[in-house]
Order: structure tokens, then C-alpha cells, then sequence
């Protein structure tokens, strides 16, 4: 919750700012750009229980790695924008013990809105909402297997461009994902199901480029 906090607190001061002309090109329509830059991925707490094991608690740990995106402006105001990362590898505490651990691709597509599109204001917010797919891999857990069930579910974007000429810009943005997964352990040869929730708040800091 702090995150989304300080995030929501920068993104109303710079959009706020807001509408300073320059002599750049104007932002929109037909623009083609990547946005690369340092991904943290961040679980909400209490992400379930194992009770099946005798496990109260399940809590997801965060990581960080590299990021970047693509996307296109079909129209002034509208654009997509795919996010695609390097696998993150989150460990897993089982009543506080970390006892598992896995690694994800969560790449997103997100249908975007910009208020101030095809413009050449220097500041450019946008929000966005879309579809996230996740895919787990190198489950393990202490004593037996982990199968994780890969995972689709919505998303949502908030995110500002601060543009340093026709081409560059520096970038922040936030995605929610909902991500839950089915778990099966296999202990002792016996298996175990039950259902992990992570619903992760990602966000992004770095630099853009339009084409």
C-alpha cells in the first residue's frame, strides 16, 4: 500500500505540471517505442495457506531484474504496449520458513489512454488496462515437487513520460496483476493441492524511446 501511495503521489505532482510546451514533435498517432528500465515485482502479503501440509501461511517474496516494453499508438489518445521481462525468482515462506521458491514470466498487454496525446506537452501521463499471463517454472519446495499452474488474469497501468526531446524520455509506471495459481505438492509420494494468490504491484523506472 505505500508503494501505491508514493507512486499515485508522484504521478498527480508531475501531471499536475502538466502542460508545458516545447518545440518537440507532437506525441501520438503512429508512434512506435520501447520503454526499458528496472522491474520490481512486489506480492501483496498473506498470499494463502497450505493447510493440507500443515501449513498456516504461504507468503510470496518480491524481486527485481530487468524490464522493457513495446508498444504503438494507433491513435492520438490510444495506444498498446506489451511488457516483457527477464524471469523473475521469488522465494516462498511456508510459515515463515523460506521452504520453496519459483520463477515467472508475467508478460502483459495493455490497452492505453493518454489525456494529453498528440500534443508536444513535455509530460505525458497514461493509464491502461489489459491482460496479464503468467507462466511458472523451477518450482521447488524442501522435501518433495511444487507444481504451479500457470495463470491469466486482468491488469491495470498507470505510468507518465517525461520528454527530453522528439525521441527520448525518461519513464515510471506501475502495473496491478492478478495472478493466482493452482499449487500441487507432492510429498512422501502423497499430493496436496491448494490455491496461491499474488496479485503483485509491478513497477518500472527507466528511460523511452519513440521511433
Amino acid at each position: 500500500m505505500k508503494n501505491v501511495t508514493a507512486l499515485s503521489a508522484v504521478f498527480l505532482a508531475l501531471a499536475s505540471g502538466i502542460y508545458a510546451s516545447s518545440a518537440m514533435a507532437s506525441y501520438g498517432k503512429g508512434d512506435i517505442y520501447t520503454r526499458v528500465g528496472i522491474v520490481k515485482v512486489d506480492p501483496k502479503s498473506d498470499n494463502g495457506n497450505f493447510n493440507a501440509i500443515g501449513v498456516s501461511s504461504v507468503d510470496v517474496d518480491q524481486d527485481k531484474g530487468f524490464g522493457f516494453t513495446l508498444g504503438y499508438r494507433f491513435m492520438d489518445k490510444l495506444g498498446v504496449e506489451l511488457l516483457a521481462a527477464e524471469p523473475f525468482e521469488h522465494d516462498i515462506a511456508l510459515d515463515g520458513v523460506n521452504s520453496a521458491s519459483t520463477k515467472h514470466l508475467p508478460p502483459t498487454l495493455t490497452l492505453q489512454y493518454y489525456p494529453f496525446g498528440g500534443t508536444d506537452a513535455s509530460v505525458q501521463p497514461y493509464a491502461g488496462v489489459g491482460v496479464n499471463y503468467t507462466r511458472f517454472s523451477d518450482e521447488k519446495v524442501d522435501g518433495g515437487s511444487l507444481e504451479l499452474d500457470d495463470s491469466w488474469g486482468v491488469a491495470a497501468q498507470l505510468g507518465v513520460d517525461l520528454l527530453l526531446d522528439d525521441h527520448w524520455a525518461l519513464n515510471a509506471a506501475a502495473w496491478y496483476m492478478d495472478i493466482g495459481t493452482d499449487a500441487t505438492a507432492t510429498i512422501g509420494g502423497s499430493s496436496y493441492d491448494t490455491t496461491v494468490d499474488i496479485d503483485p504491484l509491478v513497477i518500472m523506472g527507466g528511460i523511452s524511446y519513440r521511433f
